[in-house]
């Protein structure tokens, strides 16, 4: 167990910086956004990438971006903002160029349905993502709907993630009435640092516990937990994850967005991907584990380059 205190220490830290929104790093030219420069692709430039470091989907598809348009002759900025609605606002607004690992299909419809019509859909590089609720392995509980009349022993609480997530919006809006469990739960929202180092703390002590998580994301696999069965579809059909741009960002850089559409990871991919960047390697070793994640998976990196 020790290497889970280690990662939620490494979340922790990465949830402590995303609280500076719109704060730019990872970039030797911090004179601001290429949504502002005016570059092109035939001019090389400048491609700044927003995302939220506590979703790890998009942390480590920024890294690996970075990592291939800086081979590409690039510059890169980051941008680590703390909230998914300010990230869409800034996408719409031309604040940064690409949010690398979006869920606009079911998860951030909200958010598309508001700022979609300023927004670009670049490429869609993982299919058959999936928002659930999760109890412990040796838990016998099976199904969202097998929570009722069991809120003793999850101290009436489902544990889950930011406030402003999607994930959250369809766990308070949809699951908790579908399965009318508001009048015995609260969903309880603070970060996913807070959720995992939650869900830690209930699996050392083998006690019960109830949290929101979704497929891909590497903590299915490092801790032991299982997603409850939804059979009213509460938690909304499969989606995929996307790359998605500033308006007129293809017209203004067109390689790049060619390379980002070409991007498709397997499940398995994908899952080794994150692993290498959140916990084999971890802060301030990106760029090794993206090395590392090339490294083993060539075919991938020729798939970009076309």
């Amino acid at each position: 167990m020790q290497k889970h205190t280690t990662r939620a220490a490494r979340l922790a830290a990465g949830a402590a910086v995303s609280a500076l929104a719109l704060t730019s790093c990872g970039s030797e030219d911090t004179s601001g956004g290429s949504a502002d420069s005016g570059s092109t692709d035939a001019a090389g430039g400048t491609v700044t990438l927003g995302f939220l470091p506590s979703w790890t989907d998009g942390l480590s598809t920024a890294h690996l971006w970075q990592h291939v348009l800086e081979e590409e002759g690039y510059d890169v900025e980051l941008q680590e903002i703390s909230e998914a609605g300010p990230l869409y606002a800034g996408l719409a607004g031309g604040d940064f160029d690409v949010y690398p690992s979006a869920w606009p299909e079911v998860t951030h419809a909200s958010y598309m349905e508001e700022f979609g019509d300023d927004i670009e859909d670049v490429g869609t590089y993982y299919e058959g993502a999936v928002l659930t609720m999760a109890v412990p392995e040796y838990t016998d509980i099976d199904s969202i709907a097998d929570l009722q009349g069991q809120a003793d022993r999850f101290d009436g609480r489902i544990v889950g993630i930011e406030p402003g997530a999607g994930l959250t919006g369809v766990v308070q809006d949809s699951a908790i009435p579908t399965y009318e469990l508001g009048d015995e739960y609260t969903l309880q929202t603070s970060s996913t640092t807070a959720m995992l180092a939650e869900l830690q703390a209930a699996t050392d002590a083998q006690e019960d516990i109830v949290v929101t998580l979704w497929r891909p994301f590497w903590a299915n696999s490092e801790f032991p937990v299982k997603d409850l069965e939804d059979p009213e579809g509460a938690m909304g059909e499969p989606e995929g994850l996307h790359a998605l741009a500033r308006a007129g960002f293809s017209d203004d850089m067109p390689e790049v967005a060619e390379m980002m559409g070409e991007l498709a990871l397997s499940d398995a991919q994908y899952g080794e991907l994150e692993d290498m960047v959140v916990n084999e390697y971890g802060e301030g070793r990106y760029e090794e584990a993206v090395d590392a994640f090339f490294e083993a998976n060539p075919d991938v990196l020729e798939q970009i380059r076309g």
